[in-house]
């Protein structure tokens, strides 16, 4: 009989190798069509992530070429 409680192991506190910590959320609405193509990539969260950073990136980029 598995215990009510849960696996102790489990209530250890998630640690990241990351600079910073990803506690922000973002929730966009996409067609249904893209979510599929998006599923077939491994990590595909991960992919979202660098595809806004490139574009956070480029804009920074283009900001400061007008000024």
């Amino acid at each position: 009989m598995p215990n009510p409680k849960g696996n102790p192991d489990n209530l250890q506190p998630f640690t990241t190798t990351r600079d910073e910590p990803l506690k922000a959320q973002l929730t966009i609405r996409i067609p249904e069509s893209v979510m599929a193509r998006l599923k077939t990539i491994d990590d595909y969260r991960e992919f979202c992530r660098q595809a806004i950073y490139k574009a956070l990136s480029e804009l920074e980029s283009s900001e400061d070429e007008i000024t």
